[in-house]
């Protein structure tokens, strides 16, 4: 039986809370492609995603507010304090799109992905880091979606599902180049999985071999 390293849990006396990709690789783990959100389209996609609710909202509130005030001209001071909080409160959806707007730029320079010859790790974050890994071998779907703000900015976003958990990799330049060589990364390693250990080669050269079934769709 192989025996377990002690080495591995001995803890560093310097804690990084916003690590790069490279400070969790493993020591025989190598970044084959890496990448970040495009700034323009990432900052235009938080503008966008919830102006048109955001600009609803803010009107049927504005409205509500303007209907009061002209109304009613003169307001106890308990009644002003308690519209105060209540359309302050009321308003959460529209500060929560100015605060998403305000923290775009921050949220992607912190954003970063990365594909390794062992999984693909996903970093974000605004004032922590969040990292997620996925393996090549659990994942079950990739999918591109194209909207017209990705269009425009010739980005993509890849949105990955795996066994127990779901990802997207947001505004991602040559996004069908990138979209391709990931279904091909990850056919590669199951294929590779597969193989039992007695004959699994050194070097994975890829799924290459032909369908030949006597199938036939013609009626």
């Amino acid at each position: 039986m192989k025996k377990i390293n002690d080495k591995y849990f001995i803890k560093s006396n310097n804690v990084d809370y916003n690590p790069s990709i490279e400070s969790v690789l493993t020591a025989d783990e190598n970044i084959i492609w890496r990448g970040k959100p495009k700034r323009s389209s990432f900052i235009l996609s938080a503008f966008f995603k919830f102006f048109f609710v955001a600009l609803i909202w803010g009107l049927f509130d504005g409205f509500a507010i303007f209907t009061i005030s002209s109304t009613i001209p003169e307001l106890e001071w308990w009644l002003i304090l308690i519209l105060v909080i209540f359309f302050s409160l009321h308003l959460i959806p529209v500060w929560m799109w100015i605060a998403s707007i305000i923290t775009a730029s921050k949220r992607q320079k912190m954003e970063e992905y990365a594909f390794t010859d062992k999984r693909i790790i996903i970093k974000n974050g605004l004032i922590g880091s969040n990292i997620q890994s996925i393996f090549y071998s659990s994942i079950t779907s990739i999918n591109l979606k194209i909207g017209l703000i990705e269009k425009m900015c010739k980005v993509g976003d890849l949105y990955i599902t795996a066994d127990t958990v779901k990802a997207i990799m947001e505004d991602i330049t040559d996004p069908y180049f990138i979209y391709s060589q990931l279904q091909k990364i990850a056919n590669d390693i199951k294929q590779d999985i597969l193989y039992p250990n007695a004959l699994r080669p050194e070097e994975n050269p890829g799924y290459k071999t032909s369908y030949k079934g006597d199938i036939n769709f013609k009626k």
